[in-house]
């Protein structure tokens, strides 16, 4: 089935279909963000504790999310083939993948807090994160599915429920967190740890919720029918697809993740202080993924019905809506980066302003790598929707961990520049997988469009 093909079209269509998703990202992100807030204000050895273990989960689900981001483009393409059993079966078989690893995932969450020692972080800080993460490491499984059904309902432009359930998470985390770790309403006073278990609440009643909306509003599909039974082709196109997805979710989130551990050598509050600046950073972010999977959503539809000039025509679209996002970001962590910080700490914090003093530096060099973390995120949502992921994972792996560690650390430590030293570093490895992606999406248009969609 064709659709407009005009510059318009394509702007209504993509905002149609990516606001919605931007605004779930930033509500799902709204629930890492308020435990950053909350635990900021009850003391920053508990914000520095919640950085660490949310990174270790973070990273292992971002992971874990290849066989989701799989299944969008998949079943996009499946629609508008109309070929609808092949739809439920990778959605299944993208369930199966996500379960087998949040298990495999598991160990290390129980281990993690000599895992932290090992890595150099303080015992103190080692063990709060090791606490976090006993509790809130096993939700895991359910955040995992929730992620496929995201993929799922947002690949068949279903996305307006994805945004109410994701809402309502937030206002059951804060409800809890404020119960939980403060100790109000009778509550016991568990710190990083009711931070924990407000997480693991939000994950499942996530998953509760998306499930029942899956089942009654796409009956054609019986998502859940036979859930148990196997289906070995469907599991290895969906392997094979996810994989390399993960991998590449690995190496950014590695990057950032190697980020937090080399601020930790620096003490607590230059912990808590990039994770404050992680925090806003990732809040922009978050609006460049909601329209990168809508340019995946949007370009695996393109390929279903063979149409490259849209295919085109709809990435032009989307790139320069995320550049705007990231032209309007570099003007609001140049000019108020001393507000953004303080909204992350009690004004009675003794060590407020040492924090807020290290996190202004690390948002200058966040503003840095915006336009190239746009370029970077759009483009790798472009070639997951034509389905090409082995490519773009050398790159992220190259880009990452051989230029952005290496340049973090040298930048950091052998020159003294200290935070902003490593964040710097993140700046140099995204905007050489910002180039890179780009090239690669122009080059698979101009050696594949015509001859695989013409």
């Amino acid at each position: 089935m064709s659709e407009p093909d005009t510059y318009r079209a394509h702007l209504r269509a993509t905002l149609g279909l990516g606001l919605p998703l931007v605004g779930s990202h930033l509500a799902q992100f709204a629930v890492q963000l308020t435990d950053a807030v909350m635990l900021g204000w009850y003391g920053v050895e508990a914000l520095a504790a919640e950085v660490l273990g949310g990174m270790l989960f973070f990273v292992l689900f971002i992971m874990g999310s290849g066989f989701a981001f799989a299944v969008m483009p998949m079943v996009a393409e499946a629609v508008a083939a109309d070929e609808q059993a092949r739809v439920r079966r990778v959605t299944r078989m993208g369930m199966w993948l996500s379960v087998l690893f949040g298990l495999a995932s598991l160990p290390l969450f129980i281990w993690s807090g000599a895992l932290f020692v090992a890595l150099g972080q303080a015992p103190r800080i080692a063990a709060l994160a090791a606490d976090y993460l006993h509790i809130a490491g096993p939700a895991i499984l359910p955040a995992l599915v929730v992620m496929v059904l995201k993929s799922y309902l947002a690949a068949l432009e279903r996305t307006q429920m994805v945004l109410w359930v994701t809402l309502g998470a937030v206002a059951v985390n804060i409800v809890i967190n404020y119960a939980l770790i403060f100790g109000n309403w009778g509550a016991p006073e568990m710190g990083v740890r009711g931070a924990a278990v407000a997480s693991a609440a939000v994950h499942s009643v996530s998953l509760v919720l998306l499930a029942v909306y899956a089942a009654r509003a796409t009956r054609e599909h019986t998502l859940f029918q036979r859930l148990w039974r196997p289906d070995g082709e469907a599991f290895a196109l969906v392997f094979r697809l996810g994989w390399p997805i993960g991998i590449t979710n690995l190496a950014e989130m590695g990057l950032f993740a190697a980020s937090s551990v080399m601020m930790g050598w620096l003490g607590a509050q230059a912990l808590a202080a990039h994770g404050i600046a992680l925090q806003v950073a990732s809040v922009t972010f978050m609006v460049h993924l909601g329209l990168s999977n809508a340019a995946t959503v949007r370009a695996g539809r393109a390929l279903g019905r063979r149409d490259a000039a849209g295919l085109r025509r709809g990435a032009e679209v989307v790139l320069a809506l995320s550049g705007a996002v990231g032209l309007a970001t570099v003007a609001v962590f140049l000019l108020v980066p001393e507000w953004l910080m303080g909204l992350f700490l009690s004004p009675d914090d003794p060590q407020r302003d040492a924090v807020v003093s290290i996190g202004v530096g690390l948002l200058a060099a966040a503003a840095l790598f915006q336009l190239a973390d746009a370029a970077q995120v759009i483009a790798l949502g472009l070639l997951r929707g034509v389905q090409d992921t082995r490519v773009p994972m050398v790159i992220a792996a190259l880009a990452y961990w051989a230029v952005g560690i290496p340049v973090s650390y040298v930048l950091g430590f052998g020159l003294g520049w200290g935070g902003v030293g490593v964040w710097l570093g993140l700046a140099a490895g995204l905007a050489l997988a910002g180039v890179f992606m780009l090239l690669r999406f122009r080059g698979w248009l101009a050696r594949t469009a015509g001859r695989a969609l013409g």
